[in-house]
């Protein structure tokens, strides 16, 4: 489920594209959605600053990832998919939610509820990475997720305030890193709540190079891919 294309107003690119290259890998076949609404702004990613006097539509700007392959988030149901996961970037606070404005007291869009609460009844995986994981603190009461660490540490966690924001939605927040060294050995984190399916991993809320993102996503997806049981 994307939500736009841009990490400032949009969907992520990057991580995106790894959870399509792991899924790939793994065997899955994909279908991607957007809802087909405004977008709250849109960023100059050049400046980092909004543009005045233009707006986009989510669906519209998803399709330029989706390679125009995309359906509106309407029609997606649990019925046709073993699974659902969500890529990060702003879009998932400030398209799919205004988590980016109102923090705790944010408001989910409609129809990423119903995906999120229709999964989650039918018992079926739900995926999520960077900041996305607010979806599910904020829908699914009691839900573990990640977002990294809950401290700054000098700027490698620049967002590690999310944490706090999701025990205040109600869900449980769990310390990860995207990777740690075991024995000289990588080893790429996500956390599987389990009881109810949701796996998440930090990705870019992290400051760490580009292929540890990669990997931790790969983790997520590998995870999802297996809690299908299929």
């Amino acid at each position: 489920v994307l939500s736009g294309c841009g990490v400032y107003d949009g969907t992520e690119i990057h991580e995106a594209s790894a959870i399509l290259v792991h899924l790939s890998r793994g065997g899955a076949e994909v279908q991607m959605y957007a809802p087909d609404v405004p977008q709250m702004h849109v960023i100059d990613h050049t400046k980092g600053q909004p543009t005045e006097a233009e707006s986009r539509n989510v669906l519209v700007e998803s399709a330029r990832i989706a390679r125009g392959k995309i359906a509106s988030l309407a029609k997606l149901t649990t019925a046709d998919h073993d699974a659902v996961i969500f890529p990060g970037g702003f879009g998932a606070a400030k398209n799919l939610s205004t988590f980016a404005v109102d923090g705790k007291d944010c408001k989910v869009n409609r129809e990423v509820e119903r995906v999120l609460k229709d999964f989650h009844k039918a018992g079926k995986p739900i995926g999520l990475c960077c900041i996305s994981p607010v979806l599910a603190a904020k829908v699914l009461s009691g839900a573990e997720v990640t977002v990294g660490h809950e401290e700054e540490e000098g700027g490698k966690w620049p967002y590690a305030g999310t944490a706090g924001a999701i025990k205040e939605l109600g869900g449980k927040h769990c310390v990860k890193e995207v990777s740690a060294v075991v024995s000289l050995t990588p080893l790429y984190e996500a956390h599987v709540d389990a009881k109810n399916k949701v796996v998440t991993t930090p990705a870019f809320m992290c400051e760490t190079e580009l292929h540890h993102i990669f990997d931790g996503i790969g983790a997520m997806v590998k995870n999802v891919l297996k809690l299908t049981g299929k």
